[in-house]
């Protein structure tokens, strides 16, 4: 366990709120478990969904959101948490009410842009490329997640299938798929595939919920048949054994959070073009290519020796600091 400065007397209690679905939780779960490596804590997930017609409203319009949520929802009720960390839209309502309902004893933590006034909330921690601005929002490189050197390095070792018996160099790619502004058509996948199958090594491929069926169809036939790992959604996912297993780490330049994942490893980044504009995730790739954390994929391998991006604790250390500050 890392140490900070402030360490509690009792193990923290922190919760880790959101919608349940795996890209919001488990930033949360990220920042979470960053905390519990500087000072003992026990961490609940909880899940939350709002009724109908509560749902379609903006945050700060529903009165008493714990009376609008679903029977699948977790309970929100006493003992309150040392550290609340909501993600997400659903989390919002619940996160400006925890500050309420314990009193201010709850140390209340929103993550992402919640898109209402950050001062709702004890700290706002989102992502540089947002460009939020307050007295209380820490900005960080992308979002908190789940991966560290140590994590990647121990699943790769526990995984079932020994990654270490390729030849190297290991090659992992991170395929993604339709976001707000890019996605990766059936042509685009055709030329991916003929550009990586070409790599000396091994090939790890990981694809996301998000590759859409057509271009899915044309890595299953392109690219498949180079690969030593192909993981399309079926059986145990090695995504995090594929991380640590891997020499060098080529992501779509789609995903946000698998590219700030993929430079946490401290292993070499390469970003693959696809179709559409960038927006704001290009602001992200160029505060990592700054940080000598990732390279543009120009068609061959790189290799250099990164530092890995350590975001999720550079947060859980300011998260610290504040919960110090307010204990005196």
């Amino acid at each position: 366990m890392e140490s900070v400065g402030f360490q509690p007397a009792a193990p923290l209690s922190i919760w880790a709120v959101s919608d349940g679905r795996a890209g919001i939780e488990n930033q949360a779960l990220g920042l979470a478990e960053a905390i519990a490596r500087r000072a003992p804590a026990n961490i609940t997930v909880k899940r939350v969904d709002l009724r109908s017609p509560w749902s379609w409203l903006p945050a700060g319009f529903i009165p008493a959101p714990r009376s609008a949520l679903t029977i699948e929802s977790d309970d929100l009720e006493p003992r309150w948490p040392d550290i609340w960390i909501g993600c997400g839209r659903t989390s919002l309502p619940f996160s400006m009410g925890v500050r309420l309902w314990s009193r201010a004893r709850t140390l209340v933590v929103q993550l992402q842009d919640p898109r209402v006034n950050p001062r709702e909330f004890d700290l706002v921690i989102p992502p540089h490329h947002d460009d939020l601005e307050g007295a209380n929002v820490f900005p960080i490189v992308g979002a908190c997640h789940r991966v560290t050197p140590e994590r990647v390095a121990k699943e790769a070792k526990e995984f079932a299938q020994d990654l270490s018996a390729f030849p190297p160099p290991a090659v992992a790619f991170l395929i993604g798929g339709k976001s707000k502004r890019q996605d990766i058509s059936p042509e685009t996948a055709r030329r991916i595939s003929r550009e990586i199958s070409t790599l000396d090594g091994s090939l790890l491929v990981t694809l996301s919920r998000r590759t859409s069926p057509k271009a899915r169809a044309v890595f299953a036939r392109e690219l498949r048949p180079f690969t030593r790992l192909y993981h399309d959604g079926d059986g145990p996912n090695p995504y995090f054994a594929i991380l640590g297993a891997a020499d060098v780490i080529l992501v779509t330049a789609d995903s946000a959070n698998m590219a700030v994942e993929a430079a946490a490893t401290g292993k070499p980044v390469l970003i693959v073009g696809v179709d559409g504009e960038a927006g704001k995730i290009g602001r992200l790739h160029r505060a990592l290519y700054e940080r000598g954390c990732a390279r543009p994929f120009r068609g061959r391998l790189e290799n250099w020796r990164p530092e890995p991006l350590r975001e999720s604790d550079r947060a859980a250390g300011e998260v610290l600091r504040l919960l110090a500050a307010r204990r005196g």
